[in-house]
């Protein structure tokens, strides 16, 4: 969503570095350089010139002109600026004192209020509530089947008394002639919430119609729901990528229905982004929730300081993190980190674990996306395809729990029976034994101490042979005689340490390394959020 924003401030920053000081012409430059790459975004021009007013008179004053390190500070400035502008702070739910807590959805039709809605529900339902999905979409054609597909998916029961529309004709209004009447959704709406008290559902969630543009039918038919259920939250549910047209829209709403908090769906499209950066700002009213996919776990609450991390090219850590929590199971990690600690070799049904948990997290590319330094390979993350993860499983799958657990009994007869069944050829299998044997070599070389690891990642305290004893000093090589002998030999061990360098960061199953694309050298561990550095470390 943001990456032309993202690339476009990066290349303004990168003409920062190396400067002691900056010149007002410094700062000028650098704010039409951001204002240029907000507008082209397709942000607001009110939000434009607010944001590039605040940043040059603070990017002017003592706190850019004072700093050991102005460059940096100016970024500084800059993250800060957009956090302010998606809203500061997180905002949550507001859940009522006696139950249910009720929530109503706004929005244009298309903006994906009926699919969010099995979202919300799926997200709440997680997080312990009981929530109830209300059909008072009537008019819309078959939304009342989508929503029950949708609560079906995310196991969410649906309060549906009428079937709405399913006739393909959209309703115009109330009955009479040229138009169509399929039922109330004010009645259906009340209704909904006195069944959700007597079923004692805690959270209902009521999914409304709305229009392809804003129009007083619409508002109307919005503020008499409101009115009839008193919503304690009303969430706008804008499409992510309709851009400028955005926050016409949101201050239209907001007028007619008085919504409480954003929802921004189809954030993982490729549009440029401006809606985010510009209703919170327009309205007033916080961005609390993203949606991202067509998948119910495809939701998330929505962060100011970390979008605003994401579109520097910060990375976002602290949500990579969170998935992988939810996704990862405790006894699975526990039975894993053993057998590391005791050099056990990490077999296919430990792969097969694996796997599973990472789909849980979602697009293995999304996830990637969110790790510092990540920018300069963008090309080769769009290019990668998810579904090499399936056709990898595939061949997992075709082999014998023996085979999972002796990769080396794994001779040619078999190799070619495990191709057969996947549908992969003989090559693919020898390729991904290949990797995993390296895989294995490279966890059991970093819980002895690093020695074959990965290049400048520390061993395991306290475990492997190494760490029982004092290390031995390596003895150096001898250095031959002959002057150019001895020039091939330092240039073939310069490009060794090169190479080893470049690949530190490639995957055991085939993923662009490191050093495969430009700033993957900008990536510094030392940035990486505090408590961060026990998964880099293994311990």
């Amino acid at each position: 969503m943001f990456a032309s924003l993202s690339d476009r401030l990066t290349a303004t920053f990168k003409n920062l570095r190396g400067k002691g000081r900056l010149s007002e012409s410094d700062v000028n430059s650098t704010i039409r350089d951001i204002r240029l790459a907000l507008l082209d975004a397709d942000v607001a021009l009110p939000v434009v010139k607010r944001f590039t007013s605040r940043v040059r008179e603070r990017a002017l004053g003592a706190e850019v002109s004072g700093a050991l390190n102005p460059a940096q500070q100016v970024v500084k400035i800059v993250q800060e600026e957009l956090v302010g502008i998606l809203g500061g702070q997180t905002r949550q739910l507001v859940l009522a004192k006696t139950p249910p807590t009720v929530i109503m959805l706004a929005g244009l039709q298309g903006s994906g209020k009926t699919t969010l809605a099995g979202k919300l529900g799926k997200w709440l339902k997680d997080q312990g509530h009981t929530p109830l999905l209300v059909a008072a979409d009537l008019q819309r054609p078959n939304a009342v089947t989508q929503l029950e597909v949708v609560g079906e998916r995310a196991g969410i029961p649906v309060f549906a008394p009428e079937r709405g529309n399913v006739g393909g004709h959209d309703a115009v209004g109330d009955s009479g002639e040229g138009t169509h009447s399929f039922g109330d959704p004010v009645a259906v709406s009340r209704l909904g919430v006195e069944t959700a008290r007597a079923r004692q559902h805690d959270v209902v969630i009521v999914d409304t119609a709305g229009r392809l543009a804003v129009d007083t039918n619409l508002m109307q038919q919005a503020a008499d729901i409101r009115a009839a259920v008193q919503p304690d939250e009303v969430l706008f549910v804008i499409d992510a990528m309709i851009g400028q047209a955005a926050v016409e829209t949101a201050q239209a709403f907001h007028e007619g229905v008085a919504f409480t908090g954003v929802v921004l769906s189809k954030l993982d499209g490729d549009a440029r982004g401006g809606a985010a950066l510009s209703v919170a700002e327009i309205t007033g009213e916080p961005i609390m929730f993203a949606s991202t996919g067509e998948k119910v776990s495809e939701f998330e609450v929505f962060h100011p300081d970390r979008m605003a991390s994401r579109i520097l090219e910060m990375g976002d850590v602290l949500t990579l993190i969170e998935q992988a929590e939810k996704a990862f199971d405790k006894r699975q990690t526990d039975e894993m980190a053993r057998k590391f600690l005791a050099e056990e070799d990490f077999t296919f049904e430990d792969f097969l674990e694996q796997m599973s948990a990472l789909k849980k997290m979602g697009s293995l590319k999304s996830m990637l996306k969110m790790m510092p330094g990540m920018q300069g390979l963008r090309e080769q993350l769009d290019s990668f395809d998810d579904r090499e993860f399936d056709r990898v499983e595939a061949m997992v799958r075709s082999m014998t729990p023996f085979e999972r657990s002796h990769p080396k009994a794994i001779n040619g007869s078999r190799r070619m029976r495990i191709a057969k069944g996947s549908g992969a050829t003989v090559t693919d299998v020898n390729q991904l034994l290949v990797r995993f044997g390296d895989a294995q070599k490279m966890m059991k070389s970093l819980a002895r101490g690093g020695g074959g690891g990965l290049p400048g990642m520390p061993g395991v305290p306290g475990t492997g042979k190494k760490a029982r004893g004092k290390q031995q000093p390596q003895r150096r090589k001898s250095k031959s005689g002959n002057p150019a002998k001895r020039a091939a030999e330092e240039r073939a061990a310069a490009q060794k340490a090169a190479a080893a360098k470049s690949g530190a960061g490639a995957s055991a199953f085939g993923l662009p390394s490191a050093g495969a694309g430009p700033g993957a050298a900008d990536f510094d561990p030392a940035n990486l959020p505090k408590g961060f550095e026990k998964f880099l470390g293994g311990s």
